[in-house]
Protein backbone atom coordinates (compact mmCIF):
# COMPACT_ATOMS: atom_id res chain seq x y z
CA UNK A 1 0.00 0.00 0.00
CA UNK A 2 1.46 3.50 -1.16
CA UNK A 3 -0.18 7.00 0.09
CA UNK A 4 0.46 9.09 -2.77
CA UNK A 5 0.29 11.65 -0.95
CA UNK A 6 4.22 10.71 -0.66
CA UNK A 7 7.09 12.68 -2.62
CA UNK A 8 9.78 10.52 -4.29
CA UNK A 9 12.98 12.41 -3.48
CA UNK A 10 15.03 9.90 -5.03
CA UNK A 11 15.06 6.98 -8.01
CA UNK A 12 17.81 4.43 -9.07
CA UNK A 13 16.16 2.59 -11.65
CA UNK A 14 18.33 -1.21 -12.05
CA UNK A 15 19.33 -0.37 -8.51
CA UNK A 16 22.91 -2.28 -8.68
CA UNK A 17 22.05 -3.93 -4.18
CA UNK A 18 19.02 -5.30 -5.93
CA UNK A 19 17.88 -8.11 -7.73
CA UNK A 20 17.89 -6.89 -11.80
CA UNK A 21 15.68 -4.91 -13.41
CA UNK A 22 14.31 -3.60 -9.72
CA UNK A 23 14.14 -0.01 -8.60
CA UNK A 24 14.83 1.46 -5.09
CA UNK A 25 12.82 4.93 -3.93
CA UNK A 26 13.50 7.26 -1.31
CA UNK A 27 9.40 9.01 -0.51
CA UNK A 28 9.18 11.95 1.88
CA UNK A 29 5.95 11.88 3.98
CA UNK A 30 2.66 10.55 3.53
CA UNK A 31 0.75 7.57 5.69
CA UNK A 32 3.18 4.94 6.57
CA UNK A 33 3.41 2.12 3.80
CA UNK A 34 3.02 -1.46 4.20
CA UNK A 35 4.70 -4.00 3.94
CA UNK A 36 7.46 -2.85 6.46
CA UNK A 37 10.79 -4.32 6.14
CA UNK A 38 12.65 -2.37 8.69
CA UNK A 39 12.18 0.68 11.33
CA UNK A 40 14.77 3.60 11.18
CA UNK A 41 14.98 6.05 14.59
CA UNK A 42 16.68 9.23 13.10
CA UNK A 43 17.90 11.49 16.15
CA UNK A 44 19.55 14.91 14.54
CA UNK A 45 20.89 17.93 16.89
CA UNK A 46 22.68 20.22 15.39
CA UNK A 47 23.78 18.89 11.89
CA UNK A 48 24.62 15.56 13.83
CA UNK A 49 23.05 12.61 13.60
CA UNK A 50 23.09 9.55 16.28
CA UNK A 51 24.21 6.26 15.24
CA UNK A 52 25.04 3.04 16.31
CA UNK A 53 26.74 -0.06 14.88
CA UNK A 54 25.02 -2.75 12.27
CA UNK A 55 23.98 -6.35 12.90
CA UNK A 56 26.17 -8.08 10.80
CA UNK A 57 28.54 -5.36 9.30
CA UNK A 58 29.61 -2.98 11.75
CA UNK A 59 28.47 0.21 9.93
CA UNK A 60 27.29 3.11 11.61
CA UNK A 61 23.68 3.57 10.66
CA UNK A 62 20.72 5.09 12.49
CA UNK A 63 19.59 2.59 15.06
CA UNK A 64 17.66 0.77 13.46
CA UNK A 65 14.69 -3.09 13.85
CA UNK A 66 13.80 -5.54 11.91
CA UNK A 67 9.80 -5.78 11.78
CA UNK A 68 7.77 -9.04 12.12
CA UNK A 69 5.45 -10.54 9.72
CA UNK A 70 2.72 -9.82 12.10
CA UNK A 71 3.58 -6.13 12.35
CA UNK A 72 2.95 -4.76 8.37
CA UNK A 73 3.05 -1.10 9.15
CA UNK A 74 6.40 -1.53 11.47
CA UNK A 75 4.30 0.01 14.02
CA UNK A 76 5.38 -2.29 16.84
CA UNK A 77 9.05 -2.63 16.25
CA UNK A 78 9.59 1.41 15.91
CA UNK A 79 7.61 1.91 19.58
CA UNK A 80 9.86 -1.00 20.56
CA UNK A 81 12.83 0.69 19.22
CA UNK A 82 11.93 4.23 20.24
CA UNK A 83 11.89 2.54 23.86
CA UNK A 84 15.23 0.80 23.71
CA UNK A 85 17.08 3.86 22.10
CA UNK A 86 15.24 6.75 24.24
CA UNK A 87 13.85 5.44 26.81
CA UNK A 88 10.85 5.59 25.65
CA UNK A 89 8.34 9.02 26.64
CA UNK A 90 7.93 10.33 22.72
CA UNK A 91 6.02 9.23 19.96
CA UNK A 92 8.40 9.94 17.00
CA UNK A 93 7.52 11.12 13.76
CA UNK A 94 6.91 9.78 10.35
CA UNK A 95 9.69 10.92 7.72
CA UNK A 96 9.55 8.78 4.89
CA UNK A 97 10.82 5.45 3.42
CA UNK A 98 12.86 4.02 0.80
CA UNK A 99 10.62 1.90 -1.51
CA UNK A 100 12.49 -1.13 -2.83
CA UNK A 101 10.62 -2.56 -6.52
CA UNK A 102 11.04 -5.67 -6.82
CA UNK A 103 9.26 -7.21 -10.09
CA UNK A 104 10.54 -10.93 -9.57
CA UNK A 105 11.46 -12.55 -6.45
CA UNK A 106 15.33 -13.39 -6.44
CA UNK A 107 17.58 -15.99 -4.75
CA UNK A 108 19.43 -13.40 -1.78
CA UNK A 109 16.93 -11.12 -1.59
CA UNK A 110 14.54 -12.00 1.51
CA UNK A 111 12.60 -8.66 1.21
CA UNK A 112 8.38 -9.39 0.86
CA UNK A 113 8.62 -8.41 -3.25
CA UNK A 114 6.97 -6.87 -5.32
CA UNK A 115 7.36 -4.19 -2.94
CA UNK A 116 8.87 -3.29 0.14
CA UNK A 117 9.62 -0.38 3.01
CA UNK A 118 12.24 0.85 5.13
CA UNK A 119 10.75 3.32 7.19
CA UNK A 120 12.41 6.35 9.31
CA UNK A 121 11.10 8.28 12.17
CA UNK A 122 12.41 11.21 13.95
CA UNK A 123 12.21 12.36 17.16
CA UNK A 124 13.58 14.79 19.74
CA UNK A 125 14.42 12.65 22.12
CA UNK A 126 17.77 11.86 23.77
CA UNK A 127 19.55 8.66 23.38
CA UNK A 128 20.17 6.39 26.55
CA UNK A 129 22.20 3.65 24.80
CA UNK A 130 26.05 3.78 23.70
CA UNK A 131 26.11 5.08 20.17
CA UNK A 132 28.25 7.84 17.85
CA UNK A 133 27.23 11.29 16.33
CA UNK A 134 28.17 12.18 13.21
CA UNK A 135 27.77 15.03 10.86
CA UNK A 136 25.48 14.66 8.26
CA UNK A 137 26.86 17.27 5.90
CA UNK A 138 29.52 16.83 3.22
CA UNK A 139 31.10 14.54 3.60
CA UNK A 140 29.54 12.62 5.69
CA UNK A 141 30.15 8.54 5.37
CA UNK A 142 26.14 8.32 5.79
CA UNK A 143 25.93 9.38 2.38
CA UNK A 144 25.55 6.25 0.84
CA UNK A 145 22.42 5.00 3.05
CA UNK A 146 19.62 5.14 0.95
CA UNK A 147 17.43 6.87 3.56
CA UNK A 148 20.03 9.64 3.07
CA UNK A 149 18.07 12.02 0.93
CA UNK A 150 15.35 12.34 3.05
CA UNK A 151 17.99 14.71 5.47
CA UNK A 152 17.42 17.70 3.11
CA UNK A 153 14.06 16.77 2.94
CA UNK A 154 12.93 16.45 5.99
CA UNK A 155 12.43 20.40 7.28
CA UNK A 156 10.81 21.73 4.26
Amino acid sequence: MHDERATVVSSTPDAPWLPIGSTAETLLGGSVPRPMGLVRLLVQVDGRLFCTRRDGSGKLDLPTAYVGTDDPDGSVAIAALMRRVTGGGQVPRYLGAVRNTVPRPSPGYDWPTPVAYFGVWTTDADPVVPGEWLHSGPPSVLAERHWFPLLSMGDQ
